[in-house]
């Protein structure tokens, strides 16, 4: 049986909508045609933080309570009027990515089962320059959000006396981002290395409530996480729909409203009006600033001995500390300054959670002496889908308490698939994943 299409007159283009009364939002009952139309109602502030970026597709096709998977390249089966641009990523390789600048664009994506935007942070006309440094703000489990907001205006503060202009906005998760235009002079690896400066800013000002540290069970309070501003990065836009059972927005908020805001106030029932009255980010690409100031205290750092952060791949790819036989990190295998184990790797959270209960029921008089902050359930990126880690730190388990690392609860080896890859070898050699498509 043939399933109902709706085509849509968007501008000067049409959009066809394949199954348009398919639920993406089991919760709500919202269908992927409400989804079109949220974001054509909200198509100039939503296309004004996308507008000419290249960017990655993460397609929910069977909905938001679905398995996503992720797409760099543009499908072959797209619209003459889709145009697309070629990027080259630190793994060698290379791909075609769509770029949005209309609102018919919008649609199609939809269509795609693209929930949330996810650009890069730099525009297709000059590829190797980005002109957004993505400040992302960070709670390790167990901190409120209260403490994200505190942490905010810290930031805002640091990007005041360095010369730029911050844009805060809900991430529609558990965190804050803030965005400032800079002028598109500097590289990926200047912009990092800006965002790095920055995070350790604001980690000297508010030591008990921020942190710069890379290693998860290094961290406190808010990771100020600077690695969203390397190559091959992609963060949520303004106005994008995150994947939430109440369907969250990443909404930008006036700065005056961040002491006081929460972030469930932010949905597809209640963004629509609030646009009306206008979009706090109205005049983002006007602020455009300077990295000189941040670099120049990047230098500052250096000259006082502190050292560059890992490179990205190192925490993207990496299978810390990992369990006997296995492959270890990018940079070979890393030993922890903290006492961690790993109990789970797994195709998906439910399979690693599950997992983490057995090895609890069998350690219960140990599990009592772990913090929230303890359990890292890491969310890894496989080539076209995520993978989950669950490793636990025994910093607050007496020694002569602590369990040996075990056999692994659940062991999915998310590199199998590419062991007779012509590149495999080369890849153990460095110690590498497989590149993601």
């Amino acid at each position: 049986m043939a399933t109902r299409k709706e085509v849509l007159s968007i501008g000067d283009r049409e959009v066809t909508i394949t199954n348009p009364d398919k639920v993406f939002f089991p919760q709500l009952g919202v269908t992927k045609l409400d989804l079109v139309r949220y974001y054509q109602s909200a198509a100039e502030a939503t296309l004004r933080g996308v507008f000419g970026r290249p960017m990655g597709l993460k397609r929910y096709v069977n909905g938001v309570e679905g398995e996503a998977f992720y797409q760099k390249r543009a499908p072959d089966n797209r619209p003459e009027w889709i145009e697309t641009v070629e990027l080259r990523y630190p793994s060698g390789r290379s791909a075609h990515e769509v770029v949005v600048r209309h609102a018919a664009d919008l649609a199609w994506l939809v269509n795609l089962g693209c929930v949330d935007l996810h650009p890069h942070p730099t525009r297709a006309e000059d590829l190797e320059h980005p002109d957004e440094l993505r400040v992302d703000l960070d709670p390790i489990p167990g901190v409120g959000w209260a403490q994200v907001r505190e942490v905010a205006m810290v930031v805002r503060d640091v990007l005041t006396d360095f010369g730029l202009v911050g844009w805060p906005k809900t991430s529609g998760s558990r965190g804050l981002h803030i965005f400032c235009r800079v002028e598109p002079r500097w590289t990926f690896t200047e912009l990092r290395r800006a965002g790095l400066a920055l995070a350790r800013e604001v980690e000297e000002r508010a030591p008990d409530l921020a942190t710069s540290r890379w290693w998860k069970e290094e961290r406190h309070g808010v990771f100020v996480d600077y690695n969203q501003n390397s190559k091959d990065r992609t963060t949520c836009s303004a106005y994008s729909v995150r994947p939430t059972p109440d369907a969250r927005i990443s909404t930008p908020l006036r700065w005056d409203e961040v002491p006081d805001c929460e972030p469930g106030d932010f949905t597809l029932a209640t963004v629509p009006a609030r646009l009306q009255a206008g979009d706090p980010a109205d005049g983002i690409d006007e602020a455009v600033g300077s990295l000189l100031p941040l670099l120049e205290l990047a230098e500052r750092h250096r000259a006082a001995g502190l050292p560059d952060a890992p490179p990205p791949s190192a925490q993207r790819g990496s299978v810390a500390e990992a369990a006997p036989g296995k492959r270890s990190g990018a940079s070979g295998r890393r030993r922890s300054t903290m006492p961690m184990i790993e109990i789970a790797r797994a195709q998906t959270k439910e399979e690693a959670l599950a997992g983490l209960e057995r090895w609890k029921t069998r350690h219960a008089d140990v599990w009592p002496l772990l913090a929230e902050s303890d359990v890292l359930v890491d969310s890894m990126r496989g080539r076209s889908s995520l993978w989950y880690r669950i490793r636990l730190n025994l910093r607050n388990v007496p020694e002569e308490q602590r369990p040996a690392q075990e056999p692994l609860e659940v062991d999915y080896d998310p590199f199998e698939a590419w062991e007779n890859h012509p590149d495999a070898e080369a890849w153990r050699t460095r110690g590498r994943r497989p590149p993601a498509e």
